[in-house]
């Protein structure tokens, strides 16, 4: 039995205690400014909208489809596949008792699929508002997921098991919800550079099952080990609170091609991140969780084009950062296990991924 697995400790209350007291503390700051932040859109859009003054004897029902009319007008839906290529989401935690190795152990999940979903937006002049929903394709994901351990005591920097198997992508989401505001021409600058500050919310849900897996234990002079059927039932969640810049730039003026823009963001998001993992191969149940905070850096560029009036195609390249540190939770009840340290917990993610959307202006 390797060192992480120690059945006698319980868990520290201090870590939960700190993780419950900071993040509702990030929540009770960023809700009230993402929603002042909405309504001094909703106000300039107010202040610069015309106003319209109806005939006392219009029916309802008029008005009512007046209003739609004038909102559709704003509204486009979109159709959107996207690709991850080299990327991943991972965890590790170090070894609380001494030597106090970190990590402990490693497990890396590949994130490489396809993924396919709607968009929704909203846009005038002053602001637009708009998300997107996501889901995978099933099946494996491209890579293998690895599994690391540093568990001789005696010789704590070397990697004494390694495994490979792998990941099939359960059902599995993505959400994103922003809004944006039109500064350019506050700025004093030329019509087709725009310039919206950002704000808004990124979601991810992860549902992996590793199989058929192989395991290496180089030092230990016996030969590579198979792992047949499932190995690790792994779901992972990243709660992203993001503010940044947006911008486009009208090309298709320079290079003489109608309807052609260039699209920029950059943003900065607070994150949270909350991991289960069971391990389906060992005795017992056993679980362990680690509950997370930190911080995510993302960047976005790409092409959009009017195909016809109302018709328009984009292509995207993204990269998200994602690193936060925390605490980890053992439980096996069928050996009375349950404990918790935060030495050496570390989560993170690094993803590419390319998109193309078709959006339908009405």
């Amino acid at each position: 039995m390797s060192c992480r697995d120690r059945p006698r400790f319980i868990r520290p209350v201090f870590l939960s205690s700190l993780h419950t007291f900071c993040l509702p503390s990030f929540r009770s700051i960023f809700c009230p400014v993402f929603f002042l932040f909405l309504l001094s859109v909703s106000l300039v859009f107010a202040s610069e909208k015309e106003e319209t003054v109806l005939p006392i004897n219009r029916e309802t029902s008029a008005f009512q489809k007046g209003a739609f009319t004038q909102l559709s007008k704003h509204l486009s839906l979109g159709v959107k596949i996207k690709y991850f290529d080299n990327s991943h989401t991972s965890y590790e935690f170090g070894n609380p008792f001494s030597p106090y190795q970190a990590p402990l152990s490693r497990l890396e999940f590949p994130l490489d699929s396809w993924w396919g979903g709607v968009e929704l937006r909203l846009s005038y002049p002053r602001f637009s508002i708009g998300g997107e929903v996501l889901t995978n394709a099933l099946g494996d994901a491209h890579g293998r997921m690895k599994d690391s351990d540093w568990d001789d005591n005696d010789a704590p920097d070397r990697k004494t098991i390694y495994s490979e198997s792998g990941c099939r992508m359960e059902p599995s989401y993505m959400a994103r919800f922003d809004m944006d505001l039109e500064i350019s021409d506050w700025l004093g600058l030329p019509q087709w550079f725009s310039l919206r500050p950002v704000v808004g919310f990124r979601y991810q849900n992860f549902h992996m099952v590793t199989h058929d897996g192989i395991q290496y234990e180089p030092f230990s002079g016996k030969p590579p080990a198979s792992l047949p059927g499932k190995g690790i039932r792994f779901k992972q969640t990243y709660w992203q609170y993001f503010t940044g810049i947006r911008s486009s730039v009208d090309i298709g003026q320079f290079a003489n091609i109608s309807s052609l823009k260039f699209l920029v963001q950059f943003d900065w998001a607070y994150v949270e991140g909350s991991n289960e993992d069971n391990h389906l191969l060992r005795a017992g149940r056993r679980f362990t969780y680690e509950d997370t905070f930190g911080y995510a850096w993302h960047a976005s560029a790409g092409l959009k084009k009017g195909l016809t009036k109302n018709l328009f195609l984009s292509f995207d390249v993204d990269y998200l950062q994602i690193t936060t540190t925390g605490s980890h939770r053992l439980v096996n009840e069928a050996f009375n296990m349950d404990f918790g340290f935060s030495h050496g917990v570390k989560v993170w993610s690094e993803q590419t991924n390319y998109s193309m959307s078709l959006q339908y202006q009405f």
